[in-house]
């Protein structure tokens, strides 16, 4: 696999790093950056101060070099002087040098030319005064010019603050950047310029830098050029835990890329509807169900009834505006509704796409007909406000019926469960299996220099060879037969936590959301009243059903999780904080130690529930099980083992009621759904309830048949064929009449007579 291939883990979490234009508004809301007065007392000075401070140390160490600096600064004033303004800055602003950007040097230049001055060595000793002018607060030029190359002589301007606006707090940045494992020599560099930027920017030493100064450098960035965001996070973390940025700064970055909960306006705007009236009602229904429902529900409400029925309605039939629908646009939108259009991969490995049935077609319809109702019901207690939107519904009430619905659902999940139990030891022992073959190559790729080609089980790489401004640690490696390259180093990460994601769900049964919400404080002990033993349990916080419960930990699902927390622990032994973000309710989690969290550049971060997905199908790609049905790549959700679970344990005697507890069910008959129906469970099951009773009965009751009874009872199903004409019999050929009796049912009904002639209570 190519190097190139950005993890999907890793890519969801720098998205949320990312400050886009929609989530930079509350961050700027929550943390505004410092504003820059109109004057203060370093740029209120005057020439003659100016100039003999920024002659001086420590604008000037050098020996000899003091004349040279003010000539330099002589230069740099007289150009300002002559602009408009009561401060250097209103002079500076004035000049235009600011808003030219990256030309600014021309507006100098054209100064110098009017005052038959012109030359490179008199035009470079301007420019190079600027920057200790900067460093002495004299002028603050705007971030977008500094970024914008008016800070071209970088290296300049950083030392120059470094040595005199803040030289211990730049000695301890620098300090902290080089014990910190994480950040490279050139990640070190950029974060000491980008620092830099700010305080020239705004002024000040590095202790007053705020989460609102580096919100709005990262926006001026991306308007000028594109930055990578993973060094935005190291910056911002390495700030965070000098203690720079202030008690109530997010512990990451990454909480201010999300804009958090959306309000009923912008839930239903989502969907750009075109008729007003309608978009106020929603929103007015929304803003009245809130209240009654988690974040969750209002934002499928706001789908179900913006997207899936108004916003298609809108599509199709653009001059409806009001909620009395037309029959026959009520039956457009329900036929559309139906179904939805999937593609799937051919033979020859392309896209095909067909039009399937929807599946929660009903679930569509649902919202949709209790939002008809509630405006019925709301409008006999405010007639002014919702009665003039009373109208009859569209959905009927057999519509939403759901009976039949959840049976297919239940012989749909059954048939899944039961084509994935089976294989469930083939891909425990693939994913073992893969995870020690990428561990035993990554090792080897370790040991090998760059250009050097190892070998393990059979497979032979060269260690690729990376540039020398290369900081990156993975393991990558060159193969001669494909002639890709392959990220070991990503490789074994995936395989090691598809093994381990795998290995859990499969011996507790827990919800995916359960399953990443697992700390190192879940591991709990209890000891028995009895006989003092401790036993291991695994916490489960509450999730869907607010429910807390505990697991009991066997051997195999303790050696799983102390290989887990073995991996994810730091130079410390301790597991590292992290903070998750929940997509659905669009909050952040406190700072815990989470069990599955990876290594992401330079921070660790949990895994998502997207990343859980995608490891899942990776993991099953690698296996090459196939679905028995239509010869897919077999696929498996993190439910269907969930579903395996209280299969596999009802089957093997585990008392329903019990598996309920485990579950975390509130009704038994939820979990009874979950349990697959075998056949040869319900055969077994009916023969030894035969058996109880036929022993609890008077012998004498019963009678062991002859031979050729037996032989007559099963001689029936094979005489039992389809008959091919209405007066033709496959067990009978010859004609008969319409009124006549068919010789299967003669020969049923007599052995019915027999058998009961032979009955002893007869």
């Amino acid at each position: 696999m190519s190097a190139a291939v950005v993890d999907v883990a890793a890519d969801e979490s720098d998205r949320l790093t990312t400050l886009t234009p929609s989530a930079r508004a509350p961050a700027h809301g929550a943390f505004p950056p410092r504003a820059v007065p109109s004057s203060w007392p370093a740029t209120s000075g005057g020439h003659d101060d100016v100039l003999e401070l920024l002659s001086s140390v420590p604008y000037t160490r050098r020996t000899g070099s003091k004349n040279r600096r003010a000539v330099s600064v002589r230069l740099l004033l007289a150009w300002l002087a002559e602009q408009p303004g009561q401060t250097w800055q209103d002079r500076w602003l004035a000049s235009g040098a600011d808003a030219a950007g990256a030309k600014w040097r021309q507006v100098p230049a054209r100064w110098l030319r009017e005052h038959d001055q012109p030359g490179p060595g008199r035009h470079d000793a301007l420019v190079a005064a600027l920057p200790v002018a900067i460093s002495a607060d004299i002028v603050r030029p705007s971030l977008a010019w500094l970024i914008d190359g008016g800070a071209a002589r970088g290296g300049l301007l950083l030392r120059a603050l470094a040595a005199s606006r803040d030289p211990d707090g730049f000695a301890r940045l620098r300090a902290h950047c080089h014990a910190d494992g994480g950040v490279s020599v050139v990640d070190g560099k950029q974060m000491l310029y980008r620092c830099a930027l700010i305080l020239a920017a705004k002024g000040g030493p590095l202790a007053q830098i705020t989460v609102g100064d580096l919100v709005e450098l990262f926006a001026a960035e991306d308007t000028v050029r594109a930055s990578p965001p993973g060094a935005r996070g190291k910056l911002y973390r390495i700030l965070h835990e000098l203690e720079i940025l202030g008690p109530e700064a997010p512990t990451t970055l990454r909480v201010l890329g999300t804009a958090g909960q959306c309000t009923p306006e912008e839930l239903i705007d989502r969907y750009r509807l075109s008729c007003r009236p309608i978009r106020d009602l929603l929103v007015d229904y929304l803003r009245e169900r809130q209240p009654a429902l988690d974040y969750t529900s209002v934002d499928s409400l706001a789908y179900y009834l913006g997207m899936r029925f108004w916003a298609d309605i809108e599509a199709h039939h653009p001059q409806i505006t009001s909620l009395d629908l037309p029959r026959e646009v009520a039956e457009d939108w329900k036929r559309r509704l139906r179904t939805i259009t999937k593609s799937t991969l051919s033979a020859s490995g392309e896209k095909v796409k067909h039009t399937v049935e929807r599946i929660n077609y009903r679930e569509c319809l649902t919202p949709v007909r209790a939002f008809y109702l509630d405006l019925a019901q709301w409008a006999v207690e405010d007639p002014a406000r919702w009665g003039p939107w009373v109208v009859p519904c569209p959905v009927g009430a057999e519509e939403v019926n759901r009976k039949k619905a959840k049976r297919h659902r239940k012989a749909r999940m059954d048939a899944r469960t039961r084509d994935r139990l089976p294989v469930l030891p083939a891909l425990l022992r693939s994913l073992d299996e893969r995870r020690k073959s990428t561990q035993a190559l990554l090792h080897a790729g370790r040991r090998a220099q760059p250009g050097q080609a190892f070998t393990d089980a059979g497979t032979t790489l060269t260690r690729s060879v990376l540039g020398e401004r290369s900081t990156s640690d993975r393991v990558l490696a060159d193969d001669p037969d494909t002639g890709k390259r392959r990220d070991l180093s990503r490789e074994e990460d995936h395989a090691f936590w598809s093994w381990a994601i795998v290995e859990v769900l499969r011996a507790t049964g827990v919800r995916v959301e359960e399953l990443l919400e697992l700390s190192h404080h879940s591991l709990v002990q209890y000891r028995l009243p009895t006989t003092g033993e401790l036993i291991p349990l695994l916490q489960i916080a509450p999730s869907k059903t607010d429910t807390e419960r505990l697991l009991v930990v066997s051997p195999d699902l303790a050696d799983v999780l102390s290989t887990i927390i073995c991996r994810v622990r730091d130079q410390s032994g301790a597991v590292p904080l992290v903070v998750a973000y929940d997509g659905r309710e669009r909050i952040w989690s406190a700072p815990t130690p989470l069990l599955f969290q990876r290594r992401i550049g330079a921070e660790n971060r949990p895994i998502p529930t997207g990343g859980v997905g995608h490891l899942l199908s990776e993991a099953l790609a690698h296996t090459g099980l196939r679905d028995p049905v239509d010869g897919q790549p077999l696929h498996f959700t993190p439910h269907d083992f969930r579903r395996i679970f209280i299969t596999d344990a009802i089957l093997n005697g585990l008392p329903p009621h019990i598996a309920q507890v485990i579950a975390g069910h509130r009704d038994i008959n939820v979990t009874l759904g979950y349990k697959a129906i075998y056949p040869e469970e319900a055969i077994q099951a009916h023969r030894a309830f035969l058996a109880r009773r036929r022993a609890l009965r008077p012998s004498e009751e019963y009678r062991l048949p002859t031979d050729e009874e037996w032989e007559e009872f099963l001689g029936h199903f094979e005489r039992r064929k389809v008959s091919t004409g209405p007066y033709l019999s496959g067990c009978d050929e010859t004609p008969r009449s319409p009124g006549s009796t068919p010789r299967v049912g003669r020969d049923r009904r007599q052995s019915r007579e027999q058998q009961q002639d032979s009955h002893p209570l007869r």
